[in-house]
């Protein structure tokens, strides 16, 4: 018998709804989480942004019973997530055969203007305490290496799956929008004020985004249908603390490793999509040295803008939801191709059997991860 790393529930957590179902029938119809709210914590520019509502955030924290006292939005935010993968569904996450890992890159970062010396800081409080609410005995796991947190978070996964040190793994991805994070974009000058355009040659920058998703992965025999994930590669272009290589090294072998010896028909594409001049290039490169021209592609992030290290997880399972359905989502924002690759960049919805999807990301200081998602 072989053993996959099986996706068995999962759920996002977005202004466009707080479940996989919500959030894709809005992908689908057009909608975007991403708003123009001018100048926000003081910020030299406006920014539009995904942001999620606070009542709404109170609503779900009342129905699942999250004491809101002791846990902050970050935390609520991720522990909804899981609570929402787990609705209707009889798993339990409680045993010491289940490890929780935690994908984030600023975690609680909001409470640093209020006492820089405050414990919930370290990303692992966060980590612990989200396990801790789902009764889990283990250390949890945090994974935090810039943008590509939530697609190295599902690799790690499969691969404590695949080794048998678990039988399950709670994938949780969040970040939140603060004044730090916003700020240090507009450092940048990597924030766009209009909607973002992916991959399109009049992009002027990303859109940040606040969010969680939930991935609970179990090391079990598949059957027809299911969507594991199949492969996961990890490499770092060691270019510059902020700008990637700008012959797509790093990502070209993240998919090779990702790919593996299998090099079977890819039917479909997530990247990371950021709509910045160099990101965007940098994959289209990569792709052509992979001689994936030809599978359409797509970027999530004008739905959802930027979530950091919530959105390897949170795109991963559109991509998911996508495959069960036989339904792409198309790149939100995009009108006629910037980049010099004639990469096959999905412009609107279409239906289509996906039984390979490839799913990439890319971040500061030179990381990119990739996954192989499969449906038997």
């Amino acid at each position: 018998m072989t053993i996959e790393a099986k996706v068995i529930s999962d759920s996002i957590v977005t202004p466009l709804g707080f479940s996989t179902g919500e959030c894709f029938d809005a992908m689908a119809s057009g909608q975007t989480g991403l708003k123009y709210l001018g100048s926000i914590w003081n910020s030299t520019e406006p920014v539009t942004t995904a942001k999620i509502g606070l009542d709404t955030v109170r609503r779900y924290a009342t129905e699942y019973m999250i004491d809101e006292s002791k846990y902050t939005f970050f935390e609520q935010l991720a522990i909804i997530s899981v609570c929402s993968a787990l609705k209707n569904k009889e798993i339990d996450i409680s045993g010491s055969d289940t490890v929780f890992i935690l994908s984030t890159t600023k975690g609680n970062i909001d409470l640093l203007e209020k006492d820089p010396f405050d414990e919930r800081l370290n990303l692992f409080y966060s980590a612990k305490a989200m396990s801790e609410f789902f009764k889990n005995p283990n250390r949890p796991v945090v994974i935090s290496n810039a943008c590509i947190s939530g697609v190295a978070a599902l690799g790690i996964a499969k691969r404590y799956i695949n080794s048998g040190t678990y039988k399950r793994a709670v994938v949780v991805g969040a970040d939140i929008l603060t004044k730090f994070v916003v700020s240090g974009f507009q450092s940048f000058k990597a924030l766009s004020q209009q909607l973002c355009k992916p991959f399109d040659k009049e992009r002027c920058g990303l859109n940040i985004g606040e969010g969680a998703a939930a991935v609970i992965i179990e090391g079990t025999e598949s059957v027809d249908g299911d969507i594991i994930i199949e492969g996961f590669g990890m490499a770092n272009d060691a270019n510059h603390i902020s700008g990637p290589s700008r012959t797509g090294e790093g990502l070209f072998r993240a998919i090779d490793q990702a790919r593996g010896n299998k090099r079977g028909k890819i039917d479909f594409i997530n990247t990371h999509g950021t709509a910045t001049l160099y990101n965007d290039e940098m994959e289209s490169i990569a792709l052509y040295r992979q001689s994936l021209l030809e599978p359409p592609l797509s970027s999530f992030k004008g739905y959802f803008g930027h979530t950091l290290g919530a959105a390897g997880v949170i795109e991963s399972v559109v991509c998911f939801e996508s495959m069960r359905r036989g339904y792409l989502i198309g790149t939100k924002g995009f009108n006629e191709s910037g980049v010099t690759q004639p990469v096959n960049i999905l412009s609107s919805n279409t239906h289509g059997d996906i039984k390979r999807t490839l799913k990439t990301a890319s971040g500061f200081g030179g990381s990119n991860a990739a996954i192989l998602i499969t449906k038997i």
